[in-house]
């Protein structure tokens, strides 16, 4: 076709519709479990070569631990001692939760609480809390109080500013919509914030598992020696590596499995999420 002018009729662009991939494709479950069921295989292998040609005062192989372990099962040491960890470990990570997770609530939503806890969470968090432990075995002794405060304190922190920020980082806009439909402050908080702010926070905990069974053990090293802790420095002194591992992969192992199951929690609860497996 042509114009009046005898000029040729621009034909309309014909569209063309990118397909959307995206940037970071994703695994099946089953690969991602292979993958991970490899590098354990070539990390245990690689441990067992070279723990074989060393001295096994200095350093030790995954099948003399496992040795070990059974031996420690089998008179009761180990999982007395693993009890004792436990019942401080648990006590102490949950109350560091609990009190993370509700000042991070309250500091994210409120400017006046962010300003009240910003100095004194930034200077605890700041410093070494191993540290305060001697401090703290003079205010609550040996015993298991002081324990659980350690775990608590290692604990608290990064929970609290995960929180923190996941309050911060929900969209004001919808913020606004909401009110603007009249939301009470409860449905606001169960219908926006919490969903919003369940990320940050499960990542907060996912970052305090570790730093609780650092604390277990900082603990145990500076109070009553005991648990596995007791474990540790006990076959240490006898020189008894293999033994010596036995309590320090159980720690791996619970921190893996501890890892694992948030995230079967997360990917549970926050459904509308696309995670990865």
């Amino acid at each position: 076709m042509k114009t009046a002018a005898g000029h040729p009729t621009p034909s309309p662009a014909t569209p063309v519709f990118a397909t959307r991939h995206p940037v970071h494709p994703r695994l099946s479950r089953r690969m991602t479990w292979g993958l991970r069921g490899t590098s354990l295989a070539i990390i245990l292998a690689l441990w067992e070569w070279y723990g074989r040609s060393t001295n096994p005062i200095l350093f030790t192989y995954p099948t003399a631990i496992a040795y070990a372990a059974m031996d420690m099962l089998a008179d009761g040491t180990l999982l007395s001692a693993l009890g004792q960890s436990l019942c401080v470990l648990s006590a102490g990570f949950a109350l560091g939760t609990l009190v993370g997770i509700g000042l991070g609530l309250l500091s994210g939503r409120s400017q006046v609480v962010a300003g009240l806890l910003d100095i004194p969470v930034t200077a605890l968090y700041a410093t070494p809390m191993v540290a305060l432990v001697p401090i703290l075995v003079l205010w609550f002794g040996f015993g298991t109080s002081a324990k659980i405060v350690v775990v608590l304190l290692f604990t608290v922190f990064p929970v609290l500013i995960n929180t923190q920020r996941g309050v911060r980082e929900v969209d004001p806009r919808l913020v606004e919509v909401a009110h603007a439909f009249c939301s009470t402050e409860y449905r606001l908080w169960t219908d926006l914030i919490l969903p919003s702010a369940l990320p940050f926070v499960m990542t907060g905990i996912r970052l305090s598992i570790g730093r609780a069974l650092i604390a277990v053990i900082v603990a145990e090293f500076y109070t009553a020696i005991s648990g596995l802790g007791y474990l540790i420095v006990s076959n240490a002194h006898a020189f008894q590596t293999a033994r010596v591992f036995v309590p320090i992969v159980g720690l791996m192992t619970l921190g893996v499995v501890t890892t694992g199951l948030l995230e079967m929690a997360e990917a549970r609860i926050s459904r509308w999420r696309q995670t990865s497996p």
